[in-house]
């Protein structure tokens, strides 16, 4: 396999490796790049981190030994374990590349790396760029249906939009209480009706629109 292509195949992974702790060690995720399906490398421990903290947890408890020695027992494990995690990683890395690639095809003409289940062997393409003839007849098939479906709908919500009453004026906002009416009579809240009708005022006798507070001819208390 040659290295650009490690690379490349390299792009469709997540990395779970740890390099401190009891759980030190390797282990990386592969996925499709079409369905996202994953497999996984397994784990693989990390010998030097394990070893260290055997090491480091051994000074620290060694009979007699001072402060400063576990110290600088410790510093020096972590600098060994700081100094191979790299190599060892790329090493364990490439490894499960080999392996990955045993559960993935890569497409001929679109390059992305997919599953078994999205791969078609006998033409070498992933089902992106060579879709499976039936899937797409039953799916063509049930987008025409709710396509017509939609059409006639439209065409059943012009006839009853005859009898929707379209020059009324209708209250949105409750009069009394504020609140949502959503074009009812009646506030559902607080029940004010919200079409009160016009009527005389009490000091001229001039008509006063619904909802005025006081008369627009002589000012008078509503």
């Amino acid at each position: 396999m040659a290295e650009t292509d490690t690379l490349w195949f390299s792009n469709n992974h997540r990395d779970f490796s740890n390099q401190y702790g009891n759980d030190a060690g390797f282990e990386f995720e592969f996925y499709c790049q079409r369905c996202n399906d994953t497999w996984r490398s397994g784990f693989e421990p990390y010998k030097a981190a394990r070893a260290a903290g055997w090491i480091r947890r051994a000074a620290n408890m060694a009979h007699g030994a001072t402060s400063s020695i576990g110290w600088d027992v410790a510093n020096g494990v972590d600098g060994l374990v700081e100094s191979g995690w790299h190599k060892a990683r790329d090493a364990s890395f490439k490894e499960a590349i080999v392996s990955a690639e045993k559960h993935f095809n890569r497409c001929g003409r679109c390059s992305s790396y997919v599953c078994v289940r999205c791969y078609s062997p006998e033409r070498g393409l992933c089902t992106n760029c060579a879709p499976d003839l039936a899937a797409e007849v039953e799916s063509a098939r049930t987008h025409g249906l709710v396509d017509a479906a939609t059409m006639r709908a439209r065409d059943v919500g012009a006839t009853m939009a005859a009898e929707v009453d379209v020059t009324t004026q209708k209250q949105l906002v409750c009069l009394a209480c504020g609140h949502e009416t959503h074009g009812a009579k009646f506030c559902p809240e607080c029940g004010a009706k919200q079409s009160p009708e016009d009527r005389a005022c009490g000091g001229c006798g001039s008509t006063v629109p619904a909802g005025s507070k006081f008369c627009p001819e002589c000012g008078h208390v509503q």
